[in-house]
C-alpha cells in the first residue's frame, strides 16, 4: 500500500504506487537506470505525441506515504494526486509546529501539507483555485481520520484570497506554498510565476503572526535553483535561518524534483 521509487534513468523514473508499477518522464535523470528492464510496469505515462497513458489502472486507489494516505488517480497531465518530494518539507514542516497553531497552505493541491500540518496538531487553512481538487483533498483528510480537523478548505485565486486576509487582519504562524509555473484561479486569473511570485511572497509576510514559526516556499518551475529560492526568500523575510536546497525522492539513485528555500524562527 506504500509509494516507493523503484529505479530512475533515461528521463524516466519507474514508482510503485501501492500494487502497481508506473513509468513517468523525468528530465532529471539523465544517468541510465540500474535496472536492466522495466517491462513489468502496469502502465506508462508519455509526452510525446502529445500526453497520455498507456496500460490498465483502476480509477482510483490508495497509497501510504510518510505516514500519510492518499487516494491515487491518473490524470491527463500525468499526475497521480501524490508529490512524493513534498514529504520531505512535511517532516521539517511538523516538527516546527505547535499545537493550534495557525497554518496556510496556499496552492494546496491534493493536500499533503494540509494533513500534515493538522497531523502535528495546526489549524489549517487550504486554499486552490480547483473544486474538484480541493474536493480531492477533503477525500484524503477522511482516509486518515481527519474529517472533523480544525482545516478550513478553500476555493480561491491565490492572491486575491491573501489581500483579503490581509485587509481582515487574519495571521498565521506558518505558510507553505508551492506556486504553478503558470496557473488559472476559480474566475479565471492567471498566475505567472515570473510575474507574480514577489507579491506573492511579500503579501505572505504580511500574513505572518508577530511569533511566527515558518516561511516555505517550493517550485517545480525550471530554473528555480536552490540559489534563486534562498534569494527570493532572503529578499523577502529579512532575517536568519534562511535553508535552501532540492526536494528530493529516496531510491536507489536520490532523484532531485524541484527545489524550496525555507525560513524558521
Amino acid at each position: 500500500m506504500t509509494y516507493k521509487l523503484i529505479d530512475s534513468g533515461n528521463q524516466h523514473k519507474l514508482e510503485q504506487f501501492a500494487d502497481f508499477l508506473i513509468v513517468r518522464p523525468c528530465s532529471q535523470a539523465v544517468w541510465k537506470p540500474l535496472l536492466p528492464s522495466w517491462d513489468k510496469a502496469h502502465a506508462t505515462f508519455s509526452r510525446e505525441p502529445g500526453s497520455r497513458w498507456s496500460g490498465k489502472l483502476p480509477p482510483s486507489w490508495v497509497v501510504a506515504c510518510e505516514g500519510l494516505k492518499f487516494k491515487i488517480s491518473a490524470t491527463d497531465f500525468g499526475h497521480l494526486g501524490l508529490f512524493p518530494e513534498h514529504a520531505m518539507v512535511w517532516k521539517w514542516m511538523q516538527e516546527k509546529i505547535r499545537p493550534k497553531d495557525k497554518v496556510l497552505n496556499l496552492f494546496a493541491y491534493s493536500g499533503g501539507a494540509t494533513l500534515a500540518a493538522a497531523q502535528a496538531g495546526a489549524e489549517v487553512c487550504h486554499v486552490d483555485a480547483s473544486k474538484p481538487v480541493v474536493a480531492w483533498a477533503r477525500e484524503n483528510a477522511a482516509l486518515n481520520g481527519l474529517e472533523k480537523a480544525p482545516i478550513r478548505w478553500i476555493i480561491d485565486d491565490g492572491i486575491k484570497f491573501l489581500k483579503r486576509e490581509v485587509r481582515r487582519g487574519v495571521r498565521y504562524d506558518g505558510i507553505i506554498l508551492d506556486p504553478p509555473t503558470f496557473g488559472r484561479g476559480n474566475k479565471g486569473e492567471v498566475f505567472k510565476i515570473e510575474r507574480d511570485l514577489s507579491e506573492l511572497l511579500e503579501l505572505c509576510k504580511e500574513l505572518l503572526s508577530s511569533n511566527p514559526r515558518f516561511l516555505i516556499l517550493t517550485s517545480h518551475t525550471p530554473g528555480y535553483t536552490p540559489l534563486v529560492m534562498h534569494h527570493l526568500m532572503e529578499q523577502t523575510i529579512q532575517r536568519p535561518h534562511i535553508e535552501s536546497g532540492e526536494m528530493v525522492i529516496a531510491g536507489p539513485k536520490a532523484l532531485p524534483c524541484g527545489t524550496f528555500a525555507r525560513w524558521h524562527a
